[in-house]
Formats: structure tokens, sequence, C-alpha cells
């Protein structure tokens, strides 16, 4: 198989900018493309729009101005996430002061874009079959920081560009609540983890059909994100996975064959232990406890990336290698 070769600093700075250096016929489905255009896009269809107090010719604009211009990844973020050009016309009448303060943020994301092709490098070098994937920086209307389509990796940089100095006052109180940890937890500065982790999910077979397979979904993505980048996410569930292992264990082995994920992934904090995703946890320690057993480590990362997590044998298997349920498995 052929290894996908990945981007010089310089090509992805073509790229950006919207020169184009065509490559040798060998090479250009190997090389990935890096895209933000569509926040400069997104911001000049916002301006125009602050123009008017009519609604209706607010989202013809968004409409124009930014979405009949975007990406195929902006294409691909808005038909995954269900976003129109209403959805974001009614966002930005609801939020002015969150848009108005998160802007100069979403600036930021041109920066961070030189650090993931050492990354990319990395990820290569631990899992020799990596598959290109184009990785786009867009607006979305909050609802996703991060989310894939195929060979797309799309991220909303309205979140994934924040910190705790956005304005989040004129949102609902459970948005704000939610927005406000998230954003304690600095994205911006785990930006690179976090296209890693969705460059995980690129290179596997597509999410699980019961709660265990998709919190192994999730875990595999989380824990290969951290190999490559040496970065955990800074959000609750990962202190509070490893010192409530114990009760999460007990609680996760009684739901882990259903379909219902609601208590455990993609979840607001009304479950038993108030605490978000915690799916994401359980998934990255069966993970790692499966790789600490492994004597080939590569290998390991391999047959993560590439287990059916819709096959209920293969996944059992997996897990009952990795002894994590076990009595005796005592953790991190």
């Amino acid at each position: 198989m052929t290894v996908a070769r990945l981007p010089s600093l310089a090509l992805i700075l073509l790229l950006l900018s919207g020169a184009f250096v065509p490559a040798p016929a060998s090479e250009t489905i190997h090389r990935p493309t890096v895209s933000s255009t569509d926040i400069d896009h997104f911001w000049e269809a916002y301006d125009e729009a602050l123009s008017t107090d009519d609604p209706a010719r607010q989202t013809q604009i968004l409409q124009r101005r930014y979405i009949d211009r975007g990406t195929p990844g902006l294409k691909a973020l808005m038909a995954v996430k269900g976003y129109t050009a209403q959805s974001y016309v009614d966002a930005i009448r609801a939020y002015p002061r969150y848009w108005t303060s998160v802007r100069p943020h979403t600036l930021r994301a041109r920066s961070a874009i030189a650090e993931l092709e050492p990354e990319l490098r990395k990820f290569q070098t631990l899992y020799p079959r990596l598959r290109p994937a184009a990785i786009y920086i867009a607006i979305g209307a909050l609802k996703s920081s991060g989310t894939t389509q195929n060979d797309k990796v799309l991220i909303g940089a309205e979140l994934a560009t924040g910190d705790d100095s956005v304005d989040t006052s004129d949102m609902p109180p459970k948005m704000r609540d939610w927005l406000a940890t998230y954003f304690r937890s600095r994205p911006f500065e785990t930006m690179t983890l976090l296209t890693m982790h969705e460059f995980v999910h690129t290179q596997q077979r597509g999410p699980g059909s019961n709660l265990l397979g998709q919190a192994l979904y999730e875990g595999v993505a989380d824990f290969v994100a951290e190999r490559v980048t040496g970065r955990k996410p800074r959000l609750p569930y990962v202190e509070y996975g490893p010192a409530n292992e114990t009760a999460i264990k007990a609680a996760f082995v009684q739901q882990m064959e259903g379909e219902n994920t609601d208590d455990w992934l993609y979840n607001d904090t009304d479950n038993a232990f108030q605490v978000r995703d915690l799916g994401y946890y359980v998934g990255y320690a069966i993970c790692d406890a499966y790789y600490r057993k492994a004597a080939d480590k590569k290998g390991a990362i391999t047959r993560m990336i590439e287990l059916d997590f819709t096959d209920r044998q293969a996944i059992k298997a997996f897990v009952d290698t990795s002894a994590y349920f076990s009595p005796a498995h005592t953790g991190n």
C-alpha cells in the first residue's frame, strides 16, 4: 500500500493563500489540503449582515456571502450538523456579545495550521497505513468544535479557537454553563489535539452500534491523538474518570451492550455522575489497558484504528484482551 505523503509547510501556506502549484501526478492524491478561508468569508458576511436589521435580508446575505462561497468542508459541516443560513442568522441575532468577543479568536486559526504538519508525520509513523484527509476550519453555528465527514476533518472555529475570555453572558443558562466549562479548558491551546482526534475518525470504519462500540470509537480517537501529540483534552472527564473508575465501570457495564448512549456520550451533566462524556474516558481507558498489555505497540495502534465498531464479537475480543473489566485490573 502506498504511504500517504504529508504536505510541506510551504505547500500548506500556498493552499491557504489560494495559490496552486501542480504536483506530480503520483503525489497529488496523497497531499491533504488545509483550509481556513471559510473564516474570512464568514466575517465578511457577518459585517454585511449587521448593516441591516431585516432577518430575511440577513439570511440572504449569509447564504450569498458565506455559504455559496463555501469550501467543500463548509458544505460538509453544514450537512453533518444540519446548519442552514437561518441557523447562522438566529445565532448571530441571539448572541451578539458572543460573536463580537469570539471574532479575534477565530482569526488565530491560521497560526495553529503550521503545527499540523509535524503531528501528521508522527501519526504516519505510528500508523503507516494513514490515508489522506482534508482539514477544513470553518465557522459553525455553535453545535460542534470538531466532526468529520468521510475523508474530511471539520473544525468549528467559533468553538475550537476560544478561551475563557469569550463572552457567553447573552446565552441561556444551560448553554452558558456548558460553554463556560469548555472555554475554561482553553481549547485553542489544544486545537491540534482536537484535529488529530478527528483525523483518527477519518481512518476508522465508522461509529459503533452500541454503547461499548461507540465509547471505543471515541476512546480510540482520544488515545491515538494523545500518542501523536503527547496531550490529553482539558475536559472534566479526563480527571474525573481515573478518580472514580470503580463506580464508573460498575455503571457502564450495566448499560454497555445497549444502544442508548445518553448517559455517557454527547450528553449534558444530567447523569448519575454529573459529568459529560464519561464514555470517552471508558473507551480511552480500555485502549490504554490494551496498549499496556501489547508486546507490539505499533500493531496495537493499528488494531485499534481498524476495529469494526459495529462487530460486537470483535469489540468483545478487544475488550477481553485488554482485561479492563477484570477484577484484577488496577487502572492507570
